[in-house]
């Protein structure tokens, strides 16, 4: 599916050239050091584990070096010596969420990428599949990596392959050769790429051990990116294509011709492309809330009504945001029906996804349209609970689902002794409600304690930044 129109911040060429980066932001350096031993410890609190085990009640999690070294029932754990003791009572400790779909500004080494990424980390999610990036952000993921500077633990794309940009199978099959000798985590394919470019893409990058993932262009098809080894889908991207009988009418089909052929979406087709994808083995991200957005009927001015983290941004990149929905609306707006059907379907689709035990991975095309780094997974959240997947799922999806995909349960993405302690406290049960998640007193970033004053003070600052009064 073509999508023609992009105004996230991460857009345009990668620069060739790594860039050196600053320091921390203030609130980061004003966090506490680590301690030699049994540094912090959180008390009575309730453990939301993510390991397919309930909420454990009034447990001690004893974080030394950056990771949980011991836990279990508060009255059979002893807290001894200097460690810093945080009260857990009536709080729910989880790990981190990761971003599965999201993009960090080109310009590596400035105070707005330091920007984007205490947001995540603010909003509790500590690592960001990034799906346009460039050489200059492989110094930033090691710096966060080494604890260096704050932000959320990066997977770096390299520059994305387009179409448009990448249009032989010698260039292709070069790209990805340089892309792994540069060390880049994984590939992002995009829209455009012909059959034959895009099995070069392929065989390569299993040559090489490369991922690739991203869009999935209308040459291959669904069942072509599946059948070539493609590991996510994002976006759910021709799925809903793939149930038009007539595919010869897809090839050149751009993202909002979609509505037209919407009555010839087959529902009985379902069971098929979820089979489909199944038997892959491939994840998908769905990035529904976006989604929703760029099809639903409302304005830029009723997004930005709805969407009050918008003053953490640059208020050129929000009336870029505000223009483009309202562009979108006016060429795709004549067919309500259509839009609705569009989007009915695809919440079925997911939901017939992670009910056959596909993995559904969290993530949020953030920064996009009115997608705010982190403050955007609370709206993802929301979305997949209304697609009728439960919070408790919700939750696995941008934790220990994200671990198992990367086959490092035993790195993160769960509470348990020997992680890494990324976790995040919270003041209320998410898995009651789930827009509790975005209730947090504080988050812990490799064993660093921040609390939420901290957290707002670094929210307020930034916030004065985007609207140029620092």
């Amino acid at each position: 599916m073509r999508m023609a129109l992009r105004t996230s911040t991460s857009a345009g060429a990668a620069a060739r050239m790594a860039l050196a980066l600053a320091a921390w932001c203030g609130a980061c350096a004003t966090a506490p050091a680590l301690q030699e031993s049994g540094d912090t410890a959180f008390v009575n609190v309730t453990v939301l584990p993510m390991t397919g085990q309930g909420p454990m009640s009034d447990q001690t999690v004893v974080i030394t070096d950056g990771r949980i070294s011991a836990m279990g029932p508060s009255e059979e754990i002893e807290v001894v010596g200097d460690t810093v003791i945080i009260d857990g009572a009536d709080k729910y400790l989880m790990p981190g969420v990761a971003e599965m779909h999201g993009h960090y500004p080109q310009e590596a080494d400035s105070q707005f990428t330091r920007d984007i990424m205490y947001m995540y980390v603010a909003n509790g999610v500590l690592r960001v599949r990034g799906m346009q990036g460039g050489l200059q952000h492989l110094p930033l993921r090691d710096s966060i990596a080494a604890g260096e500077q704050v932000g959320p633990r990066l997977w770096v794309s390299a520059p994305m392959l387009h179409g448009r940009a990448v249009t032989e199978p010698a260039q292709a099959e070069s790209l990805v050769r340089e892309a792994a000798a540069a060390g880049f985590d994984h590939l992002k394919v995009h829209e455009e790429l012909s059959a034959e470019v895009y099995a070069t893409i392929a065989a390569t990058a299993r040559e090489v051990g490369l991922p690739f993932s991203g869009h999935v262009t209308n040459y291959v098809g669904l069942y072509g990116a599946l059948e070539q080894g493609q590991q996510t889908i994002d976006h759910l991207d021709n799925y809903l294509e793939a149930m038009v009988e007539d595919q010869d009418q897809i090839a050149d089909l751009g993202l909002f011709d979609l509505g037209r052929l919407a009555g010839q979406m087959d529902d009985s087709r379902i069971d098929e492309v979820v089979a489909a994808t199944l038997g892959a083995g491939a994840g998908v991200v769905p990035t529904m809330a976006l989604w929703e957005g760029l099809f639903g009927s409302r304005t830029g001015a009723e997004w930005l009504a709805l969407r009050p983290e918008t003053r953490y941004m640059p208020s050129a990149m929000v009336d870029a945001w505000v223009s483009a929905i309202d562009q979108r609306v006016e060429q795709f707006g004549a067919d309500p029906q259509a839009v609705a059907n569009i989007l009915a379907l695809r919440r079925r689709v997911l939901k017939a996804l992670h009910e056959a035990g596909v993995a559904v991975l969290l993530g949020t095309d953030s920064p996009q349209l009115f997608s705010v780094p982190g403050f955007s997974i609370h709206h993802e959240m929301q979305v997949m609970v209304e697609s009728g997947i439960s919070p408790a799922d919700v939750l696995y999806a941008g934790t220990r689902a994200v671990a198992e995909f990367y086959e490092a349960t035993d790195e993160f993405g769960a509470v348990a002794t020997g992680l890494r302690a990324d976790l995040v406290l919270l003041n209320a049960d998410p898995i009651a409600d789930i827009g509790n998640f975005a209730d947090r007193a504080g988050v812990m970033l490799g064993g660093r304690w921040i609390t939420a004053a901290e957290i707002d003070a670094e929210l307020a600052a930034i916030e004065a930044r985007a609207a140029g009064n620092e």
